[in-house]
């Protein structure tokens, strides 16, 4: 073993390893705070600013993702050669500004801002992550790290709604708050100021970490360069490899977005109120997402040891099997027990998928491609999860169903989105099979 490959063992089994990854964990969870709260807020937003539910979409999905997916690109690009941990710490800082910042939105146009610099802050975080993380471990012990920083899918949203309902039940009781300076404050905006502050502090932390050096590790794609347009010549000669982890993974994103409109659904349906329904979720999204996410990577790592070397595709595909109809079927229940019982399994699947899907992508892509690997592969999820989901939702509600009938909107779009998805997904195996074996050779 030379100089260069011990010295990068002796990082991997050193415990600043794990270190860094519960930090990038801890920001991944506040990056979803920071995304979700907003669904807490549609009924009061809606009343304060005289929005639509299609601009309330728009807010909730075209807003973020614009930049959250554009930007994906050259900060992967920047990932594969800066200094990953400045990148993000800066990330960090940027997005929760700008989610503070929208506390003092008076427009529509304001708030849709505010949501676009966060989606550029966001954009800078799993690229970097993941790039680190992967130069951190070594393949076949990536399961588990990739599923404890991925937690954060899971926790970030628990994280939101608890929090959200604690600051929405003790500013509901006061109404206007008055705060020194700022003067009187409606609890929606105080708010985004509440959950957005507490991230400069995460960036300062992160700032002071060391970042590991980079492996040299197995390079498929020969001699190709490390420019944008080349990785994009690269992904799409490889269309059919990226789709069998894309695809199946915009399905759960479409999915997952589109359900910023469950608070709303809850309260228009039932007469649920946010904060309860908050409080009730976060419990439960606290219960079983995190072992959901670490309980994918050690599956992936536990069939990895097992021989099969698709071992990340397999867990994302039993992902995808449980949240597909699980997210048409649970708003149409009759009541919302059991509407929240089928959300539960929806978020397993969701963690399955979203955890093993980034283990799939790692174990085929070249190693000067990794932050440029992810980025794309976040750009086209994000594309399809925050442009269609919350939106088409939107959309419906002003010209299908109506407001009351948020529920049957919620359910056409995921079986629109991911019934063809699931059809096509034995053919999409196979290439990414075949391409186990070429790497192989």
């Amino acid at each position: 073993m030379d100089k260069t490959s011990t010295a990068n063992q002796k990082h991997i089994n050193s415990s600043s390893a794990w270190v860094m990854v519960s930090l990038m964990m801890v920001a991944y969870i506040f990056s979803f705070v920071d995304r979700y709260i907003l669904g807490l807020l549609i009924e009061p937003i809606k009343a304060d600013l005289n929005l639509t539910d299609t601009q309330i979409g728009l807010l909730l999905g075209p807003a973020f993702a614009i930049f959250y997916a554009t930007m994906g690109l050259p900060l992967g690009y920047l990932a594969d050669r800066s200094k990953r941990i400045t990148i993000v710490s800066i990330g960090i800082f940027v997005w929760s500004l700008a989610t503070a910042a929208s506390g003092f939105a008076q427009k529509f146009w304001h708030l849709f801002l505010a949501r676009m610099v966060v989606g550029v802050g966001e954009a800078t975080l799993s690229p970097c992550a993941l790039s680190i993380i992967n130069d951190s471990f070594p393949p076949e012990k990536r399961g588990r790290p990739i599923g404890l920083y991925t937690t954060g899918m899971s926790v970030g949203p628990a994280a939101a709604y608890l929090a959200g309902a604690a600051v929405l039940t003790w500013t509901n009781s006061a109404g206007l708050i008055n705060i020194p300076i700022l003067g009187d404050m409606a609890p929606w905006q105080l708010a985004f100021i509440i959950v957005g502050l507490p991230g400069i502090i995460l960036a300062l932390l992160v700032y002071m970490r060391k970042e590991p050096e980079r492996p040299l590790d197995h390079n498929p794609s020969g001699n190709l360069r490390e420019g944008i347009g080349d990785a994009l010549k690269f992904f799409a000669k490889k269309k059919w490899v990226y789709a069998s982890f894309i695809l199946p993974a915009s399905v759960m994103t479409t999915i997952a977005y589109s359900q910023a409109w469950v608070p709303a659904m809850f309260e228009r349906t039932w007469g649920m109120e946010a904060a309860t329904y908050a409080y009730i979720n976060g419990l439960l999204l606290l219960a079983f997402g995190p072992i959901s996410n670490n309980g994918a990577g050690w599956l992936c790592d536990y069939w990895e040891k097992k021989g099969y070397e698709d071992a990340g595709l397999r867990v994302l595909i039993l992902g995808a099997i449980m949240l597909l109809p699980t997210g048409i079927l649970a708003p149409l229940m009759p009541n919302p027990t059991w509407c929240l019982i089928l959300y539960t399994i929806n978020t397993i699947g969701t963690a399955l998928t979203s955890s093993s899907a980034l283990v799939t992508l790692l174990r085929v892509v070249p190693a000067n491609l990794k932050g440029l690997s992810v980025a794309f592969y976040l750009m086209c999820i994000s594309l399809a999860g925050l442009l269609i989901g919350p939106t088409a939702v939107g959309i419906l509600n002003d010209n299908v169903f109506g407001e009351q009938g948020v529920r049957y909107s919620m359910a056409l779009v995921p079986l629109i989105i991911g019934t063809p998805v699931m059809i096509m997904i034995p053919f999409m195996r196979k290439h990414y099979l075949k391409e186990l074996e070429e790497i192989k050779k």
